[in-house]
């Protein structure tokens, strides 16, 4: 029992914001087709109002501003039963259903260029982008339009939601790992209910407060929606890119462009070494450029105290090295004899945190 009410407190506490931080473009694009919805209802009543206003009969009522605080549960409920279930099966079938960098990579970039996509659709910039949003098959579309009078679909929230299981944030899978130790389906499954119920008043507060602040000026806030989808989806698919080592992410090509050799000594590790040490910290890698002896065999020593964050996952996508750090310890990982010239990068399992290690 112990361990679950620790699993609810991380989730509370560190939690909840690593996680907004990865999975919050997911819920930003299940609220913008309410609030679309809202205002193409409001447009509509607009013109009937006047219609009957110049046939001089009374104005109708105009409708209230967008009822926000139901997607938001849905989208926190599907993720809430995603994770049970996910926890169910860690915790049953071990680690045969955890996901490589690889996948998570792929996952990453596909979910950041449909955020891209849907940012433009929003913005009309052109009809293919209608194609980037989440709609049920027709069936379900009419059958919700039968039951449903006021016209709401919350199939966005809801399957979104559980999309968030596909791309868990650093602090996510390091409770998957601890579900998978317990090797109880049962266990596993409270663990994941406990952690991920922690970080949900997180994201109910933050997305409730920043979306009825904006339902006040729905048509301007449309396209801070947008903006923020876009810019998050730039993020997903920049990060996708750090997992898999790629030189093209912002980071390496900032690097590239504007490194310096003046660099001060708490990012980069001055002369070539063949034993290496990094720090693993809550807010990512210290030295972010570190320098070896080409030809021959490395060890690195990554270094974690008291570490919570996406850090401890760490990955060398050109090695397929992926461990999980512990919160406080050293892990070896020994690196082969690499040609000079060589950059190696590595990055956390989410491709947030970034480093790279140079052979001369």
């Amino acid at each position: 029992m112990n361990q679950i009410i620790v699993a609810f407190i991380t989730g509370l506490t560190t939690g909840g914001l690593s996680c907004l931080a990865v999975q919050g473009g997911l819920l930003a694009s299940s609220l913008e087709q309410q609030l679309e919805q809202q205002l193409d209802q409001q447009l509509e009543q607009e013109i009937a109002a006047r219609r009957i206003h110049r046939a001089g009969k009374k104005r109708p009522r105009m409708l209230a501003h967008p009822k926000l605080a139901l997607p938001i549960l849905l989208f926190l409920a599907a993720k809430l039963a995603a994770y049970t279930l996910l926890g169910f099966l860690l915790g049953a079938l071990g680690s045969v259903l955890q996901l490589n960098s690889l996948t998570r990579a792929i996952l990453l970039i596909a979910i950041g260029i449909f955020m891209v996509g849907n940012a433009l659709r929003m913005f009309n910039v052109h009809p293919i982008f209608r194609y980037f949003a989440f709609e049920p098959p027709k069936f379900i579309t009419r059958y919700i339009r039968r039951r449903a009078k006021n016209g709401e679909s919350f199939f966005a929230p809801l399957f979104l939601g559980a999309l968030t299981v596909l791309i868990p944030c650093g602090v996510t899978q390091a409770m998957m790992a601890v579900a998978v130790a317990s090797g109880n389906a049962l266990q596993g499954a409270a663990l994941m209910f406990a952690f991920v119920l922690g970080t949900s008043p997180v994201f109910f507060v933050v997305a409730y407060l920043t979306m009825q602040l904006g339902a006040r000026l729905e048509k301007a806030f449309m396209r801070f929606v947008a903006i923020v989808i876009l810019v998050l989806g730039l993020v997903s698919v920049n990060n996708g890119l750090n997992l898999v080592g790629s030189p093209l992410s912002f980071q390496n090509l900032s690097g590239a462009l504007f490194s310096s050799p003046a660099a001060s000594s708490q990012a980069v590790s001055s002369a070539p070494a063949s034993t290496l040490l990094l720090s693993a910290t809550n807010s990512g890698y210290s030295p972010k450029r570190l320098f070896a002896k080409a030809g021959e065999p490395i060890l690195l020593n990554v270094v974690t105290d008291n570490t919570y964050s996406c850090a401890r996952d760490f990955v060398i996508p050109a090695l397929g090295v992926e461990k999980l750090l512990p919160q406080s310890g050293t892990v070896p990982v020994d690196i082969p004899a690499q040609v000079a010239g060589t950059v190696m990068r590595f990055s956390c399992s989410m491709g947030m945190y970034t480093g790279e290690i140079i052979f001369q």
